[in-house]
């Protein structure tokens, strides 16, 4: 069968995640300790003593997250499952940068450790008296009709995530947010969920991390991916070392395509698609995409060791 690894992004996180593949592997805890050195965060303490409101922070978040989907892909290389070809979600596109041969291990960890600075600064700035700045999951109305209620609002929310065909995400301000929700329940939104995130990624509105992030990566070496490689921004394959570095740079500020991302990775004969790191949300998505096989959770020992077997 022809696996691809799908890298989850922020939201995915919880207290405790990648305790099990840190216990069961020498190569995962060596992880956690090199991520601690170029972060200079220390990793073990944030994973298995930190907080969900701790974790929901975004520049512990992302840097977490790409740890434990990094964790999990080394358990499934030793259980003798390794991708031909890889994407993420939002954040889930750095650890696939490094599954593809794009980054280094090193360049990833700091990489997003910026990304995640930059992004909490940009989303701070934000902040209001009545609140803070977030996304919504809207279930139940497809991209179009989102992008319809949308341009009736005058309020600084947009569309940021195109997640499956019934589920889009958007992001604003928080009383943009409010008159938003409004907005989708009256045209005909079956469920609107807040995301755990503290900021309105992939828009606009978080323009100064985009800089930040172009200043980061104007000097970081971006090989030409070794292996099939999609793109949020263009829901396609990454083509060289250059255009990822483009990618990474617009794709804070830019919607991700996910639905086009899967459509390619079937288009292009994988069989077998896993999910990589902590959660189900991908898993759960790639079902409302497609019912012929099933994206699977690899983010915990046991799921690693039922998809070896598999």
């Amino acid at each position: 069968m022809k696996v691809c690894f799908l890298y989850p992004g922020q939201g995915a996180q919880y207290a405790g995640m990648g305790r099990d593949l840190y216990d069961a592997s020498a190569a995962v805890r060596e992880l956690v300790s090199q991520a601690s050195d170029v972060t200079s965060v220390d990793m073990r303490r944030l994973l298995f003593e930190g907080t969900d409101e701790e974790l929901a922070v975004t520049d512990r978040t992302q840097i977490s997250i790409t740890v434990v989907n990094l964790a999990a892909r080394i358990v499934l290389g030793e259980a003798g499952v390794h991708s031909e070809g890889a994407a993420g979600f939002s954040l889930g596109e750095y650890s696939a940068l490094y599954d593809a041969g794009v980054l280094s291990l090193d360049d990833v960890l700091r990489i997003v450790r910026v990304r995640g600075d930059a992004m909490e600064q940009a989303s701070r700035a934000l902040d209001t008296p009545e609140g803070r700045p977030g996304m919504l999951a809207v279930i139940g109305l497809d991209a179009e009709r989102v992008g319809h209620v949308l341009e009736t609002l005058s309020g600084r929310v947009f569309l940021a995530n195109r997640s499956s065909p019934i589920q889009v995400v958007v992001a604003g301000t928080h009383n943009a947010l409010a008159v938003a929700e409004k907005a989708f329940t009256e045209a005909g939104a079956m469920k609107i969920v807040t995301l755990k995130v503290s900021g309105p990624f992939h828009t606009p509105l978080i323009d100064a991390a985009r800089e930040q992030l172009a200043a980061a990566l104007s000097d970081v070496n971006f090989a030409d991916p070794l292996k099939p490689l999609y793109a949020n921004v263009s829901g396609r394959r990454v083509t060289s070392g250059s255009e990822a570095r483009e990618l990474c740079i617009r794709q804070v500020v830019s919607t991700v395509q996910w639905v086009d991302e899967e459509q390619a990775i079937l288009t292009d004969g994988f069989d077998r698609v896993l999910e990589v790191g902590p959660g189900s949300v991908l898993s759960g998505l790639w079902k409302t995409f497609h019912r012929g096989f099933r994206c699977k959770p690899a983010g915990k020992l046991e799921d690693i060791r039922a998809a070896a077997e598999a």
